[in-house]
Formats: C-alpha cells, structure tokens, sequence
C-alpha cells in the first residue's frame, strides 16, 4: 500500500509539473518595445522648402536702336564697370530688299529726278542769258546817261533789271542743287543689301554697363540683326543675393516678416542663417513632380551672414530653407514616434508595472521629431516609440534589450 502510495505521488508531481510546463509555455510573452522617457526640451517648428538664390536687382540692358549688332566682347562672368565696359555695339543695319513693286517705283523715281535735274539747268541756263541780256542793257544805258541822252529813272531801271536777272540765276542754281540731291535720295531707295560699303568708324554705338557688376547672362551674343528695345545682356551684383522660396499656401500663411530662418544643402560647409524680409500677398498655381496643382506663396529672405561665407553661391542656386514659425524654450515634449491616432485625437502607450497603458494626449506645436505636449503625460512617464499592431491596453510589456 504504500509503494502504491509513493507512485501515486510521483506521478502527480509529475503530472503538475508537466502542466505548469505547458500553462508556461502557453502564456503570452511580454511584449518587447523601445522606450522614450517624456523629458523638457527647447521646440522649434519650421516650414522648409527648395529655393533658389537670386540676384536683388538684376540689369537687362537693351538695344537703344535698331542697327546690326557685332559680336559681344563678353562672356558670363566678366566683370563690368559702370559707364566705362561696352558691352554692345552697335553698325547700321543694311538696307531691305526691294521686292519688283517696290523697284519698279524707286527706278520711276530716279527718272522723275533725272528730269527734274535737266528742267532745273535748263532754268539755269535761261537765267543766265537774261543775266547777260540784262548786263548788255545796263552797259548801254550808263553810256547814254553820260551824253545825257537819257534819263537818269531810265539808267536806275536797267541796274533793277541786272539785279532782278542776278537773283534769278542765283534761285534757279538752288533749285538745281536740289533737284540733284532728289536725284541722290532716289538713287539711294536702289542701294540692295550687301552694296552700301564699310561703315566708317564713327558710325557705330557704343552701349556702356548701367551699373557695377558681372555679366549674368548674354541674351544676344553672337553678331545680329536686331529692332530697337531687344534685350541683349543681363548684369547684376553676385554679393547682393537674396533668396526666394516657393511655399505650399497653408505655409505660408504661418510666416512673417522677421521670422530667422537657415539655409541648407547650398553646396558649402554648415547653414547660412537667413531673415524673412517679404510673404508676397498673391499665390500662384504650381504643378509638382507628380502632377498636382499646388497653391503657392513666393517667400523672400534676406542674408544674415556676411557675404565671405557664402563665397560661392551666385545667382539660380538651390538650396534649402528653414523658416522657424514657433519656438519655446524648457516645454514637456514627446516623440512624434510614439504618437497615434485613437479615434479623433492622439494617443500614445505609456509603460507601468510592466503593462502598456493607452494614454490619449493633447499636443500643439510639433516638428519631425517632438511635439508639444499640452496634456496627458508628465514629464518623467515612459511611452513606446513605434508601437506595433499587437499592442492593446493592458499588454504585458518590457523594455527592448540594447
């Protein structure tokens, strides 16, 4: 009886052991989860955004007239001094081809001219031979008068006469004069392109820089035919740099003038630090890169640093800005890791004796990394960053070994 006793004990030792085994095994694991502990921080919000640099003010310089422009003596980049570095020059440009209207009329003008010139000695030479006449007549007259044979009004009436005869020749050797320079004039309406010979050097314009500077860009460079008021060069200041970012609407109502703001990723080493000087009050419509209508907002900002450390940046450089909209200094943040949404607001799991509690929360200002908390957490409270879908209120949890 009692080795049946012991066996009977034995096996129900077993037996326990075997099911605690089993109940053990069964159980659910805690939970591995990574940790953050609710601590005071400064926040800083910001809205960012590519941008480029630009020049202040940039300087197109135009053709002041219409002519042929020579090939420009500058190449981008050229320093220029103001009123003293051409930029342009300027030939005249040769004369239009005449179509066979045109011609046709330019020749019947060359004949009208011819004519006239011919009409205009004859008239010459008919006033000289009234001169002469006249001259005869006044030889005679001054003889008579000295016998007394005529009368003195008769000898005043033929030097009338010589002066009348004087004025007339001088006024038809005008009218010659003119009639040949309308023949000029009309021979010139003949001149093709390619026939008015070389342009002497006094011709030509000389189209100096507006301001101190470097060349931006050659509009027109290569030698041209070109009407009056073309743009051919832009110049501009490479140390008097602004920038100009395109925020999305819903930014850029949150910036205002004054705001600091950073700039990165412009190529050199470091940020530059940057001041908003102007939120333009009209937006535009921009599509992305995926082919949505964007509403945007052209923001300017100003350097804060001295141009030597910004040596290389010029004028259409990309970079990226950083507007601070918000700051405050010693406030309960959390990590934008732990947050979630739970029903309409945001909630996070926080960890106590062992167990995952869900905590709805109200937080404000936030950036990629922390959010203000408003309520719901203290500072020193631990929550899960990144909680997984198999995490609910009342799960066993611990710490993740590191």
């Amino acid at each position: 009886m009692a080795s049946g006793w012991r066996a009977k004990a034995v096996w129900g030792v077993v037996a326990a052991g075997v099911g605690a085994a089993l109940v053990w095994a069964m159980a659910p694991r805690p939970v591995l989860v990574d940790l953050a502990t609710i601590d005071r921080a400064a926040l800083e919000v910001t809205v960012e955004d590519e941008g480029v640099t630009r020049i202040r003010d940039v300087y197109t310089v135009s053709a002041p007239t219409a002519g042929k422009m020579l090939r420009s003596p500058l190449t981008v980049g050229d320093p220029v001094v103001a009123g003293k570095t051409v930029v342009a020059r300027f030939e005249p440009g040769d004369p239009i081809f005449l179509d066979a209207r045109a011609r046709r009329v330019a020749e019947a003008a060359v004949e009208a001219a011819k004519s006239g010139v011919t009409l205009a000695e004859a008239q010459v030479d008919q006033a000289r031979s009234q001169l002469a006449f006249a001259r005869g007549d006044l030889r005679r007259a001054a003889e008579l008068a000295e016998t007394r044979t005529i009368a003195e009004r008769a000898l005043e009436k033929a030097r009338l006469d010589v002066a009348t005869a004087e004025s007339a020749v001088a006024s038809a050797l005008a009218t010659l004069d003119v009639r040949r320079r309308e023949l000029e004039s009309a021979r010139a309406q003949l001149i093709q392109p390619g026939e008015g010979g070389v342009p002497s050097a006094a011709c030509c314009i000389d189209v100096l820089a507006p301001v101190d500077g470097r060349v931006l860009k050659l509009i027109a460079e290569s030698e041209q035919v070109v009407p009056a008021g073309s743009p051919l060069v832009e110049i501009g200041d490479p140390g008097d740099l602004e920038i100009v970012v395109d925020l999305l609407s819903r930014d850029a109502v949150r910036v205002e003038p004054g705001q600091p703001a950073r700039i990165d990723s412009w190529g050199g080493e470091g940020t530059l630090a940057a001041r908003v000087r102007r939120v333009e009050p009209t937006g535009f419509t921009k599509v992305s890169a995926l082919g949505i209508e964007e509403q945007r907002v052209k923001v300017v900002l100003d350097f804060v640093d001295p141009p030597e450390t910004r040596r290389r940046l010029g004028h259409v450089f990309r970079v990226v800005a950083r507007i601070a909209v918000w700051r405050g200094e010693s406030i309960v943040t959390v990590p934008i890791g732990a947050l979630f949404r739970s029903g309409e607001s945001w909630a996070v799991f926080s960890l106590a004796d062992g167990r995952a509690r869900l905590r709805p929360i109200v937080v404000a200002e936030r950036n990629q990394r922390l959010a203000r908390v408003v309520s719901g957490l203290t500072e020193g409270e631990r929550v899960v960053l990144h909680p997984s879908d198999s995490l609910r209120d009342g799960t066993r949890a611990e710490p993740r070994p590191h």
